[in-house]
C-alpha cells in the first residue's frame, strides 16, 4: 500500500500549497478499506477490498491494497492471485518495492513474479535496467528500509510512543537498516553508486534512502558521488 500513500501525500502536499495561494481547502477520502487498515483492522480490510474488488474487478488501487492486506496477513496463494491481477491493470516497479511484500518474497513464488513483472516494464518502457541484478537487490532493499513504519505508528497510537511494542519495532527497523548499509556499501565497492541509466530512478533513490538513513559520517562520505551523479542527471 505504501505506493498509494506515498502518492497521496506528495498530491497533499502540492494540493496544500494550491489551497493556500487560493484560500481553498482540500482533503482526501479514503476508501472503507483503506480507513480500516490504517486503525489496524486488516480482517475488516480485506472483507471490503473483496466487496469493492467484486464490483469493479479493474480498479487498480483496490486490487492492489487487496493484494497487499492479504500479504500482511501471511495469504500467500490469495496474495499472489490479486497481485498478479493488479500488474495486469497497471504495469509499474512499485510492488517489487513495496514492505508489504516483505514475507511474500520469501516464498519460492515470489521470483517468478518478479521475473514477470520486469519483463511486463521492460516491454512497456524499452528495456530500462541494464543492470537488472543490481536492481532486484536495490528494490528488496528499498522494501526492507521502508518497513513497519506503518506498524510503528498504529502501536503508537494505541499503547503509546514509549512502550515495550513500539521499542521492539524501532530495534527491528535499526537491524534492517544496518543490513542495508553493509550490503549497499559492498555493492559499492563492488559495483560502483548506482546510475539511473543502469537500474532505473526507483532502485538509484533505494541507495540515497539508505545513506539518509545512516549516520552523519557514512552521509558525509557519499555525498560527493551522489552530488557529482546528481549533475550527470544519474540521480535524483
Amino acid at each position: 500500500m505504501k505506493r498509494i500513500k506515498l502518492f497521496l501525500l506528495s498530491s497533499f502536499l502540492l494540493l496544500t500549497l494550491i489551497a493556500k495561494s487560493q484560500q481553498r481547502i482540500f482533503t482526501i477520502e479514503l476508501s472503507t478499506a483503506d480507513s480500516l487498515r490504517e486503525v489496524g483492522d486488516l480482517n475488516g480490510a480485506i472483507q471490503e477490498y473483496k466487496k469493492t474488488y467484486i464490483a469493479d474487478p479493474n480498479n487498480f488501487n483496490n486490487t492492489y491494497n487487496f493484494a497487499c492486506a492479504l500479504a500482511l496477513t501471511k495469504q500467500i496463494d490469495s496474495c499472489f492471485k490479486y497481485l498478479y491481477k493488479a500488474i495486469e491493470t497497471d504495469t509499474s516497479v512499485n510492488a517489487l518495492t513495496d514492505p508489504d511484500f516483505i514475507f511474500i518474497k520469501e516464498d519460492k513464488k515470489w521470483s517468478a513474479f518478479e521475473d514477470k513483472l520486469i519483463a511486463q516494464l521492460n516491454i512497456k518502457f524499452n528495456t530500462p535496467y541494464t543492470n537488472i541484478d543490481y536492481a532486484k537487490k536495490l528494490w528488496r532493499m528499498q522494501a526492507k528500509d521502508q518497513a513497519y513504519y506503518d506498524e510503528i505508528s498504529s502501536a503508537e497510537k494505541k499503547i503509546g510512543m514509549y512502550s515495550t511494542v513500539v521499542s521492539a519495532l524501532w530495534t527491528l527497523k535499526r537491524i534492517y537498516n544496518n543490513e542495508n548499509l553493509t550490503q549497499l556499501e559492498n555493492l559499492v565497492i563492488e559495483k560502483g553508486w548506482p546510475k539511473i541509466s543502469e537500474v532505473g530512478g526507483r532502485a538509484a533513490g533505494a541507495a540515497f534512502l539508505i545513506i539518509q538513513h545512516s549516520d552523519s559520517e557514512k552521509q558525509k562520505k557519499y555525498l560527493p558521488i551522489i552530488e557529482k551523479l546528481c549533475k550527470e542527471k544519474e540521480a535524483s
